[in-house]
């Protein structure tokens, strides 16, 4: 028996197919809500962040007086903190430091997702942070060269991939400057900087990076790129092997800094 053909306008089929799309989103809402990282809480059908709008609005920028060199909030004012005070600051090899966010209890579960959780997408998220924060801090638009801190190769093994390496890439790609991940390298797998003071962060981090690639930095303003910023051990021992690479200047610009 002959069946009639029944020929779908053109015009029709996207919006049939948007439709389904849409239904497809909506059931999986239902079933599969995705939540907040922080507060965990079922996030509204649409929501593209990671963060409920009550979560995202609690990120605090660091406040507008800050150290001059390492970047840390001076609620008293000042030019600078009283490590990098006076003829203190000559001896750092990592000029300036600075960060988009404050390390708060939302950009911290964002970055142990990130970092130890397999959650890689949040870098499109994180690097936009910093996007927006980069206009701020003109000093670092010197910057000629973007390079992420490294990871030692077991940590790399183990984990599967370098948080940092990824923000960097992300980064990048709004600021159009170029970035490279084989300039540095961890020689010294460190133990964690967890519980140590100050100090203890310094000492732990000399010698541990080197330059493989010298001829990569020599000459060249170079921007660190890191995912949370401390004390600036990881950031300073990174800049002393640029700067013995024949680096001209090396800056840090990091994702969040803890207060």
């Amino acid at each position: 028996m002959w069946k009639p053909k029944i020929i779908w306008p053109t015009v029709w089929r996207p919006i049939l197919l948007s439709s389904s799309k849409k239904l497809g989103r909506v059931v999986l809402h239902v079933l599969l809500p995705r939540t907040c990282y922080a507060c965990k809480k079922d996030l509204p059908f649409g929501q593209k962040g990671p963060l409920c709008t009550v979560c995202e609005a609690q990120i605090r920028t660091p406040l507008p007086l800050y150290c001059l060199r390492c970047g840390k909030p001076l609620p008293d004012g000042g030019a600078h903190c009283y490590q990098c005070r006076g003829a203190k600051a000559t001896r750092f090899k990592c000029k300036i430091i600075r960060s988009a966010v404050v390390f708060g209890p939302q950009v911290r579960a964002l970055v142990h997702a990130f970092k130890y959780a397999d959650r890689t997408q949040l870098a499109d998220y994180l690097a936009q942070q910093m996007f927006e924060r980069w206009s701020d801090y003109e000093p670092l638009h010197e910057a000629q060269l973007m390079v992420p801190v490294p990871l030692h190769v077991k940590k790399l093994k183990q984990r599967g991939y370098n948080q940092s390496a990824l923000l960097a890439q992300a980064l990048a790609a709004r600021l159009a400057l170029p970035e490279a991940e084989d300039i540095l390298e961890r020689i010294r797998n460190t133990p964690s900087q967890t519980g140590f003071g100050r100090q203890e962060r310094l000492e732990n981090m000399q010698g541990a990076f080197a330059c493989v690639r010298p001829q990569a930095v020599r000459g060249k303003t170079v921007l660190l790129i890191d995912d949370v910023a401390t004390t600036g051990a990881t950031l300073e021992g990174c800049a002393q092997a640029l700067r013995e690479a024949g680096a001209r200047r090396v800056m840090a610009y990091t994702l969040a800094r803890e207060v």
